[in-house]
C-alpha cells in the first residue's frame, strides 16, 4: 500500500493528471494442488493480483474524475474464466480481476472513465516461463490452443492500445481475450 501511495504522489506532482492506467502486475508463487496452497503464497498472490489492482483502480479513478475521464485496463488472464491446472489461487485472483473490472466499469461510466480487461492466454514472458520452458506442460497447453503456439508479448499491445484509445470510446466492462482461441474450446 505504501508503494501505491508513493506512485500516486509522484504522478500528481509530476503530471497533475492521469489519462490511462494499465494494471499489469501479477504474482503466482505456487504451482501445485490447490488444496496444498500455503498461507504465504495465498497472501502474496491476493496482495498483488487483487489488492494491488483494486487500490490502483480506486486511486486512478479519483485522479481521472478530476481530469474529466480516462481509461483503465486490467490485465487479467484466461485463467480467470477457465482455471489453470495447478494454478488455483492465481486463477481465483484473475477471476476477481474480471469481476473487479466490471464493478468499476459499472460505477465509473458516468464519470467518463472506461474500465476494461485484457485476458491473455499463454504468452512467452518470464512470468510464464515455468509453463513455456517445460515441454510436457507446453505440449499439454498446445492441445487447447487452436493457433498451436504461444503468444509474443507484443501481441497484447494492440488490444491494450485499442482499449485506451478513442476507438473504444463506447467500450467499458469488456473482457477481451487474446488467447489464440483457447477459450473457444
Amino acid at each position: 500500500m505504501d508503494q501505491i501511495e508513493s506512485i500516486w504522489g509522484h504522478i500528481e506532482q509530476t503530471h497533475g493528471k492521469l489519462d490511462i492506467l494499465v494494471n499489469n502486475a501479477a504474482a503466482n508463487p505456487y504451482f501445485g494442488p490447490v488444496e496444498d496452497t500455503d498461507l504465504g503464497a495465498f497472501n502474496k498472490t491476493v496482495d498483488v493480483n487483487i489488492r494491488g489492482y483494486f487500490f490502483m483502480c480506486a486511486r486512478g479513478a479519483q485522479m481521472m474524475k478530476k481530469a474529466g475521464g480516462g481509461s483503465i485496463v486490467n490485465v487479467a488472464s484466461v485463467n480467470g474464466v477457465n482455471p489453470g491446472h495447478y494454478q488455483g489461487i492465481y486463477s481465483v485472483t484473475k477471476a476477481a480481476v474480471i469481476s473487479m473490472t466490471k464493478s468499476f466499469a459499472m460505477e465509473l461510466g458516468q464519470q467518463k472513465i472506461r474500465v476494461n480487461a485484457l485476458l491473455p492466454g499463454l504468452t512467452d514472458t518470464k512470468f510464464a516461463s515455468a509453463l513455456t520452458t517445460n515441454e510436457a506442460i507446453k505440449k499439454q497447453a498446445m492441445a487447447h490452443i487452436p493457433m498451436k503456439r504461444v503468444a509474443d508479448p507484443s501481441e497484447m499491445a494492440g488490444t491494450v492500445l485499442y482499449l485506451v484509445s478513442n476507438a473504444s470510446s463506447y467500450t467499458t466492462g469488456a473482457c477481451i481475450n487474446a488467447d489464440g482461441g483457447y477459450l473457444t474450446i
